[in-house]
């Protein structure tokens, strides 16, 4: 059995907080989650999550403009320093104190970041190894209180800040003879952002209460120069061609009745400014004639962060309240991308049986199907009323069943995507687990307050039995994989399987010694898992009612100390037991999570440890720390449970909740770390944990494959030929694509005798796979060697076969090239042949005549 699964991909949480930014190609969006950033492919649709993780959750992040660096800084302040096509983290650093805002300048040189009042400019790190990557370069001040944003002139001489204290300021990023710091001031609330326009001659800037302001650089006339001196609006500074200073010609209002402008972006190319409201609404304004393109609601809460790309085409939109990311594009008016995580805790999951879908259930009624290649969601089932419970799909793929604590079970159909059935018990109930039969014809679920399980069918929706025999709530229901037997565990310390088919009497009766929380089979159906309260693991015989095996995994499963436990994480007693089990593909090891940060795999012949994953280092969780820290200790509590925000905005002062209530959506208790279900895919390839913090998929590494050619440094196009000449083909084949010459490539390809090519194709490293096919598909347009390229398809089809089916989803785009290519070589030849074929009968014809 591997063990070696690495962390692959999050699902389920689309954007938390902080800002989105867009690639400079403008086709990929980057969002934060928690303290992890995903980048969502708009163009090939795949959302891909960097395996790094920072301390607590991100607030700022920013991409050089050629797209090789990437800074993420978290709420505290702490930042890394990212190399973005390697997702590998270079340098870490901290700015002490929280990040407002975060710049590159536009030729990547500098990069601007808020620290309070003040605003710093560091120098861009270089790529040659250096003691202290980061430098500083200037310390700016004048601000009287928190810089908001941070917005630089096309040519990287200025910039522009903003901030809560009602104006803008105007810096050069190296002292400029003449030029003094200049002023831009009458706004009546926070600015919270100011651009330039293309021609730099103009300047707008937004304030929260929904005005923008337009300024431009004019002379200053003897009379205006003479009244204008008390004025707060007018900074004057001396250039060349006589006196001039900054005027607000122009002062335009949103009019969106008490909303608060939360964000805005401006283009300036094509002179557009996106603005997002406290309402969820977003409004298009074209300047300097401030014509209003179109106003559009896209969220029942406020909009936190919006971008723009660069061809102007495309906004991003994020909701952190709701946890929606929304790409819109403007001009058709149609989204590209619209996805929301699940409001609440995700409680539950279940893989298809294929493993290339993941359906999930939360605390928000919702059930959403998971994409695993793409990362993205497909379908969102929104008929429950209360929480999910479980989930689980048929063994065709094409049906998932949910159970509620609204007391209904539903079937959705994933061809359709509606719900078709929904079962009900006769009283009033709480179901709070699930089993599906492996023929897809009888759904179960049980009961917390009744003790009881249902059994329908699901082709007529009836209930068919209801089976007492518990006495306290079920927690777990599963049938055998291979026999017609249901096994139920419930809190009164027993597991007991059921004939459902039969008379509906209990079988057998494993009496454990704590409550039974989770139970699982094993994927020949003849031995059985219980998770029990008190941390242990017992495996039972099915067949002979004996138990064959126990494993106390009470110390490995125990999680952190939170911040309002007075005992010590090593003494306290809750979340040392598994909540959740599955078994792995082939039935050697059992994989279990529970209320902590870790989840443990363990070898049952063996009766150990494998190894253990902690799914979340975020500080921003409850629970992640062993020992906690007694300067954080307070005589109001916690200090990280003290709410400190000073909200500016009046409906987020407003507490509208009832005296002795506590509103925990408010996120000043903050979210506890823990896993509530785990689950393997069918393929054995990856599992799957539902977390705080959403989906995540842990996966055999196969992207970071060893290529024993990466040993090899001079690679030039003389030693290609020389290897070439050496007949060593494959080493040369693989340098020319190093080399990525596809001159060199095209002439070791053709080189290759077609004897070889079986051989060559069988060898080759799957990392160079995708291109070798690319190339292919993209020769054979171009090429007469229609044998050749027929036989190269063949061999590296046939060779790696089984790996192209395991990552179709990549390989998508390489197939429908080729496709393309070999359908295209098909209708040219099919011609000639029609051609050839008249052209002989018209000989034959003419012969025999003759």
């Amino acid at each position: 059995m591997k063990s070696d699964f690495k962390f692959s991909n999050l699902c389920g949480t689309v954007y938390k907080q902080g800002n989105l930014i867009f690639t400079p190609d403008g086709n990929s969006v980057l969002s934060p989650v928690g303290n992890r950033l995903t980048v969502f492919d708009l163009v090939n649709n795949k959302a891909t999550t960097f395996p790094y993780e920072n301390r607590k959750n991100i607030d700022r992040i920013a991409l050089s403009p050629n797209s090789t660096l990437l800074i993420s800084v978290d709420e505290d302040g702490r930042a890394l320093l990212v190399n973005y096509n390697r997702q590998v983290v270079l340098h870490h650093f901290n700015f002490k104190t929280k990040v407002y805002d975060l710049q590159f300048s536009p030729d990547g040189k500098y990069f601007a970041v808020t620290h309070g009042k003040q605003i710093q400019v560091w120098r861009t790190p270089g790529f040659h190894r250096e003691f202290a990557p980061v430098v500083l370069h200037r310390t700016y001040t004048g601000h009287y209180d928190d810089v908001v944003s941070i917005s630089w002139s096309p040519d990287s001489r200025f910039f522009i800040t903003t901030s809560k204290d009602m104006s803008a300021r105007i810096y050069s990023i190296n002292p400029i003879e003449g030029f003094v710091p200049v002023t831009l001031s009458g706004h009546r609330d926070a600015v919270i952002g100011a651009w330039y326009s293309k021609e730099q001659d103009r300047i707008y800037t937004v304030s929260k209460d929904g005005a923008l302001f337009e300024w431009r650089h004019q002379l200053i006339n003897p009379k205006s120069q003479d009244d204008g001196e008390d004025d707060d609006e007018e900074s004057a500074m001396e250039v060349d061609d006589g006196p001039r200073r900054w005027s607000a010609v122009q002062r335009h209002f949103f009019l969106q009745g008490h909303a608060k402008v939360v964000c805005a972006a401006y283009h300036a190319g094509s002179g557009m400014i996106v603005v997002g409201f406290s309402n969820g609404v977003f409004g298009i304004w074209e300047l300097p004639s401030f014509n209003n393109i179109h106003t559009l609601s896209i969220s029942q809460k406020k909009i936190d962060s919006v971008t723009i790309n660069k061809t102007g085409e495309w906004l991003a939109f994020g909701a952190s309240k709701l946890g929606q990311l929304l790409v819109w594009e403007w001009q058709s008016e149609s989204y590209v991308l619209k996805q929301q995580g699940h409001f609440y805790d995700m409680n539950c999951l279940s893989y298809s049986s294929d493993g290339q879908s993941v359906v999930t259930g939360g605390d928000d009624g919702k059930v959403k199907v998971w994409n695993t290649v793409s990362g993205f969601c497909f379908v969102t089932f929104s008929e429950h009323s209360s929480r999910v419970t479980a989930t689980e799909f048929a063994k065709n793929g094409q049906v998932v069943f949910s159970a509620s604590l609204d007391g209904t079970v539903r079937a959705y159909d994933l061809v359709r995507y509606r719900n078709f059935r929904t079962f009900t018990s006769p009283t009033p109930v709480q179901f709070s687990s699930l089993a599906v039969d492996p023929s897809g014809e009888i759904v179960c679920a049980g009961s917390q307050n009744s003790f009881e399980i249902y059994v329908w069918s699901v082709q007529t929706g009836k209930l068919l039995d209801i089976l007492a025999g518990h006495t306290a709530p079920i927690s777990c229901l599963a049938f055998s994989p291979t026999s017609q037997f249901l096994a139920s565990s419930s809190w009164d310390q027993t597991i007991r399987t059921w004939d459902v088919f039969g008379r509906g009497k209990s079988v057998e009766s494993f009496q454990h010694q704590s409550e039974v929380l989770a139970l699982a089979f094993r994927p020949d159906g003849k031995e059985l898992c219980g998770s029990t309260l008190d941390g242990q693991l017992s495996f039972w015989d099915v067949e002979n009612g004996l138990q064959t095996n126990v494993i106390h995994g009470r110390g490995d499963i125990s999680g952190g100390r939170k911040a309002t436990d007075k005992i010590t994480a090593e003494n306290s007693t809750s979340g040392k037991h598994f909540n959740s089990l599955c078994y792995t593909a082939d039935g050697s090891c059992i994989i279990g999570g529970g209320n902590s940060k870790y989840v443990c795999i363990y070898d049952i012949k063996a009766n150990i440890l494998v190894k253990k994953w902690q799914i979340s280092k975020n500080l921003s969780f409850d629970g992640t720390l062993e020992f906690l820290n007694s300067k954080n200790m307070t005589e109001a509590g916690p200090m990280d449970l003290i709410d400190d925000d000073d909200f500016s905005d009046l409906e987020d002062r407003q507490d509208n909740a009832l005296p002795g209530t506590k509103d925990l959506s408010k996120r000043n208790v903050r979210p506890e770390i823990r896993t509530k279900a785990v689950r393997f895919s069918p393929t054995g390839r990856s599992w799957a944990a539902a977390s705080t913090e959403g989906l995540l998929i842990y996966s055999l590494d196969d992207t970071l494959m060893f290529d024993p050619f990466d040993l090899e440094i001079d690679i030039t196009p003389e030693t290609i030929l020389e290897t070439l000449d050496e007949r060593d083909y494959l080493k040369a084949l693989v340098m020319a694509f190093r080399l990525n010459e596809r001159q060199y490539i095209q002439r070791c390809y053709e080189a290759i005798p077609p004897a070889d090519v079986k051989l060559v194709a069988r060898q080759l490293p799957t990392k160079y796979l995708e291109r070798l096919l690319k190339f292919i598909a993209s020769y054979l347009e171009d090429s007469p060697h229609l044998e050749f390229h027929l036989i190269w398809c063949t061999s590296l089809l046939i060779s790696h076969g089984k790996y192209l089916k395991d990552h179709s989803g990549e390989f998508l785009t390489v197939f429908r090239g080729l496709q393309k290519g070999v359908g295209k070589m098909h209708e040219d030849l099919a011609k000639v042949c029609n051609d050839n074929t008249y052209t002989l009968e018209y000989l034959l014809s003419q012969a025999e005549k003759s």
